[in-house]
């Protein structure tokens, strides 16, 4: 399949109702948030049974990336796209009427399914549809535009809930699913040359040889190690620890601290499209720019610990906004696997990346309750000093993270140059004629930043 030209009328409404329906899941991954409350009454749970709802759907999410990958790659990214919305607005349908914890818990093992598929099968139309330095670009719009699925979570939410009740709010984004399952059926093409591109068929032995190819190529370890690293810390703060954090452990105001969430989350949004463009036209230091941001956040955190007494207001806003960098950045992994893999293994590729800070969220979040709790008497508020350390986890990710980076940077840098001398210099030169491309030249392990 040939390379687009340019980015065309047809190219942009199909990426549309894909990034529409990537939002609509980061709404229903993200619809619990501001209802826990409401859930901890209606199935009569304690805050730990609360709390494993999170962490069971980001569990099934990270467990489903490979084989997720392994099915867009099998069936394409168009009928992928319409299972997991599929899966996702049943799995919605069933947590609307669940009147059982059991029942709940059922419920957001699917949704956690059903959204496994979705963003790398966006992401796999971008690769198909979009000029080669283009998709950087909207890689970055596609991640950042689902910010808006999670922000209407918040006060969309609450205001439903407070005037139609529990089962007519969240059956409400099903009915939304219902819309973009037929806008996929009739809009959405695989390629622009194709409605429907799918793979060769798939036996336990191609599984397994297909993990392996990707997985042997450096720019996949890159990728994964990428995402890992780059952005857990603002998903930890978003998803569960960052209001605690400030409030109690910072003593924050807590409209403040809700500001602050809000500011990471439009920080985001605001660089998304420039580290895009930086990718595009200097991709030969995208592990610089990696470095650079694993080094700022872990300085900007240090500093907020190390803090005596509540850190001044300036510095979380410096926080909020560093650290709100690391979502953009680390979509950087997905343009490692681009480069890296053929297009027929891309989907596995960018599983195994997704992965990545998933697995490196869950392992915080975890972590800093753990922590909280061993140091916290039974009954009372976590404190600055239990935060202190519970927060603290992230450097030893942090530290593996930058060792993997500055590791497999070396080595893709070195198979290029042992690879082609003068390309290498080129390309270090920012010579964008040079194909660094891997996916469309063997040996495509052998080439990459």
């Amino acid at each position: 399949m040939s390379e687009p030209a340019k980015v065309t009328r047809s190219a942009l409404i199909v990426w549309g109702v894909a990034v529409g329906a990537y939002m609509l899941t980061v709404f229903i991954r993200s619809s619990l948030s501001v209802a826990g409350l409401l859930a901890a009454d209606r199935f009569g749970i304690t805050a730990a049974q609360l709390s494993f709802f999170t962490t069971l759907q980001l569990l099934v999410y990270a467990a489903m990336q490979v084989p997720a990958g392994l099915a867009i790659d099998r069936f394409g990214p168009r009928r992928a796209l319409i299972a997991g919305i599929t899966v996702l607005t049943l799995a919605q349908v069933g947590f609307a009427l669940a009147l059982t914890y059991p029942a709940a818990i059922i419920a957001r093992v699917f949704i956690g399914g059903g959204d496994a598929v979705i963003f790398t099968s966006v992401l796999r139309l971008v690769s198909s549809w979009f000029p080669m330095m283009r998709i950087p670009l909207f890689t970055q719009f596609t991640g950042q535009l689902g910010q808006i699925g999670a922000m209407a979570a918040t006060v969309p939410m609450t205001l439903l809930l407070r005037d139609v009740g529990w089962t007519a709010t969240f059956a409400t984004p099903a009915a939304l699913g219902v819309v973009f399952v037929l806008l996929l059926l009739v809009l959405v093409r695989d390629t622009p040359t194709r409605r429907t591109q799918p793979g060769p068929p798939i036996s336990r032995r191609r599984v397994v040889s297909t993990i392996v190819e990707v997985w042997a190529r450096s720019g996949t370890k890159m990728g994964f190690w990428v995402h890992f690293s780059t952005p857990f810390s603002v998903m930890v703060f978003a998803l569960l620890w960052g209001y605690p954090f400030l409030v109690q452990g910072q003593a924050t105001d807590p409209i403040a601290a809700g500001v602050l969430l809000l500011l990471a989350t439009f920080v985001s949004m605001l660089t998304a499209p420039l580290i895009g463009q930086f990718v595009a036209y200097r991709p030969f230091h995208r592990s610089t720019l990696v470095l650079a941001s694993l080094a700022v956040q872990m300085v900007v955190w240090a500093a907020v610990l190390l803090w005596p007494g509540p850190a001044p207001l300036w510095l979380l806003v410096v926080l909020a906004a560093v650290i709100g960098v690391g979502g953009p950045v680390s979509m950087i992994g997905f343009d490692y696997a681009r480069t890296s893999n053929p297009p027929a293994q891309l989907g596995g590729a960018n599983g195994i990346v997704n992965q990545g800070g998933f697995i490196a969220t869950v392992l915080v979040v975890s972590a800093v309750g753990v922590i909280l709790d061993r140091l916290t008497p039974p009954g009372q508020p976590y404190g600055r000093e239990a935060f202190g350390w519970a927060m603290s986890a992230q450097f030893l990710l942090w530290t593996i993270g930058i060792v993997q980076v500055a590791r497999y940077r070396v080595r893709t840098r070195r198979e290029f140059h042992d690879l082609d001398a003068d390309g290498y210099e080129r390309f270090r030169h920012h010579d964008l004629s040079v194909d660094w491309n891997l996916s469309v030249r063997p040996p495509i392990d052998r080439r990459d930043d």
